[in-house]
């Protein structure tokens, strides 16, 4: 395990941490609504990609300076804030506290929009940003060129690997237990609808049978057109079989540690990569009962007569930013039979 300490004096900003793939949710939460924390306790993610101010209008940024950023069909504006920031829960921070005028939010938290709003107490340097306001994953974000990170002297964590996915925690369901759609699958549709339309090129799909189809085939109804030579698409990963014959797209997990999709060894065919956790409910959905079994029945036998759980009253809708912001990062968007989605992303 690591801590990550302040470049300028040394001071422990955090708790120890283990290293884990950032979340596809990442930057995509509901909007007016207040978020848990996006990461889990103890570990920590890296955003390869530049996020934050500054930010600068795309008509200003040009086409070849917005590529070089990661973003390769027109957006309202262009993130040059830093790359590899690496987020933690807010509950690991140590040692840091809030720059009072850089504590701006839109609605009931801070969001950022000033740059880094926590300070090492140990030599007053700006170090990190706290960003809990309405629609955000309560989350701090270390600055890269601020902190360097450090062994804890702690044992060390075995790596989450392809194994994790097989546990019943890794699992995610797809509603809350009020009722609605989880964000995280909304999000997560978002994402792997994006990657479907780059791989295809904006084609038909035939879903495989299925909770694939139950719980996906609403919104991929809605995002790609019908008609003849339609691309198939099936479930693969670790520890089930891989459709035979190979379908045209498979549906993957992404890496826990990594965040790499999974890939058949030895195959170089089209996948897209879904949420991990989301991944592991559509292969090993388990028992949906609240309620164990008691008295005379077995031990692990759940009784069939429990209340079915709150369901939502409409399909499961992708996060429109989440499938936006994804697609305009995909080089593929180029491509002219993606004209629609490029010309929509203006």
């Amino acid at each position: 395990m690591d801590v990550f300490a302040c470049a300028g004096c040394g001071t422990e900003l955090t708790a120890p941490v283990s290293r884990v793939a950032l979340p596809v949710h990442t930057h995509h939460g509901g909007w007016e609504e207040l978020h848990p924390p996006l990461m889990e306790p103890a570990t920590y993610a890296v955003d390869p990609r530049p996020t934050g101010p500054p930010w600068r209008l795309w008509e200003d940024v040009g086409e070849d300076a917005a590529a070089r950023q990661g973003v390769y069909a027109p957006v309202y504006s262009v993130s040059f804030g830093a790359r590899n920031r690496i987020v933690i829960a807010p509950g690991d921070s140590r040692s840091m506290a809030l720059i009072p005028e850089k504590c701006e939010g839109y609605c009931q938290g801070v969001d950022g929009r000033d740059g880094p709003n926590l300070a090492c107490e140990g030599c007053g340097r700006a170090v990190a940003t706290r960003m809990d306001d309405c629609g955000m994953w309560q989350a701090v974000w270390l600055e890269p060129d601020a902190v360097v990170r450090r062994p804890s002297g702690l044992p060390a964590v075995p790596p989450p690997d392809w194994d994790d996915l097989a546990r019943p925690e890794h699992r995610v369901p797809p509603f809350e237990t009020d009722g609605w759609w989880s964000r995280r699958w909304e999000a997560a549709l978002g994402v792997a609808l994006a990657h479907l339309v780059a791989v295809t090129e904006d084609r038909p799909v035939v879903l495989p049978a299925g909770p694939v189809t139950e719980l996906f085939g609403h919104a991929v109804g809605r995002c790609l057109p019908a008609g003849p030579d339609a691309r198939s698409v099936g479930l693969a990963g670790p520890g089930i079989r891989t459709p035979r014959p190979r379908p045209d797209v498979l549906l993957v997990p992404r890496h826990p540690l990594t965040g790499e999709p999974w890939r058949p060894p030895g195959d170089e065919g089209a996948v897209v990569p879904l949420d991990s956790g989301v991944w592991a409910y559509l292969v090993h959905p388990g028992e949906t009962s609240p309620m164990p079994a008691t008295g005379v029945l077995p031990e692990g036998v759940l009784r069939d007569d429990y209340p079915l759980p709150p369901y939502p009253w409409y399909p499961l809708t992708p996060h429109r930013r989440a499938f936006e912001y994804t697609l305009v990062r995909l080089s593929a968007i180029r491509a002219p039979r993606l004209r629609r989605h490029r010309e929509a992303s203006r």
